[in-house]
């Protein structure tokens, strides 16, 4: 098992992606969280109360799943339990992304939902959407019902709260946030418009079964 300090290109990476997140517009300097495992025991999260947009690898906080803070020394971040429940209930992903992306925040404080079937990317990229209640950030009771709500999807929004996604790596959690504010933003423009032309039940149905992987399939490593 890797030492906080060996764990350094881990934590570069968190902190890289964090400081991504602010730079694409999409939290503010005191807002959102990551998180990535690093193994079945231990994940890294970002804290609170730190430049977002400056954040470097030493500020990177580690700590066990089971919610023991393995660098005390560093303050967690307010949804550590968040990140940590949802990390133990998806053992088929690695990363987390909590973030207050302005327009599809925007529909967290609406009963209008974020349409993810106007582009095939969306669609494929995110699939289904979950819609999480609200509770105050940072409670337990947050963290029990974003755990639970994100069991069976990759993406959700939080009422009156932000979105969250996750992922097999950092990068996908991060595609998936970057695609569903882009879709908020396509649901905004074709409502104001008022017209809109959404795939069909087939279209979503071929990108359902994969064909579009098999046309251009991953690069070996």
């Amino acid at each position: 098992m890797k030492s906080y300090e060996e764990l350094a290109p881990e934590r570069e990476e968190v902190a890289y992606w964090m400081r991504r997140l602010y730079r694409q517009g999409l939290t503010t300097c005191s807002g959102g969280n990551l998180s990535r495992r690093v193994d079945g025991e231990r994940a890294l999260i970002t804290p609170s109360s730190l430049d977002k947009g400056e954040i470097a690898a030493d500020r990177i906080g580690l700590f066990a799943i089971d919610g023991e803070n393995l660098t005390p020394h560093l303050k967690g971040s307010i949804e550590t339990d968040m990140h940590l429940g949802v990390l133990r209930n998806r053992p088929d992903i690695d990363s987390v992304v909590h973030a207050h992306p302005v327009t599809a925040t925007s529909f967290a404080a609406m009963e209008m939902r974020i349409r993810c079937d106007l582009t095939a990317e969306a669609y494929a990229v995110i699939g289904e959407v979950a819609y999480i209640g609200y509770r105050i950030m940072g409670s337990v009771q947050l963290a029990e019902l974003v755990a639970e709500g994100m069991k069976r999807t990759n993406v959700g929004v939080m009422k009156n709260h932000g979105v969250i996604t996750v992922g097999k790596s950092m990068l996908q959690a991060f595609d998936r946030i970057e695609v569903l504010e882009n879709a908020a933003r396509m649901t905004w423009i074709t409502h104001s418009l008022g017209s809109c032309s959404p795939l069909s039940g087939e279209q979503r149905r071929e990108i359902e079964s994969g064909f579009w992987q098999t046309i251009h399939p991953p690069k070996a490593d």
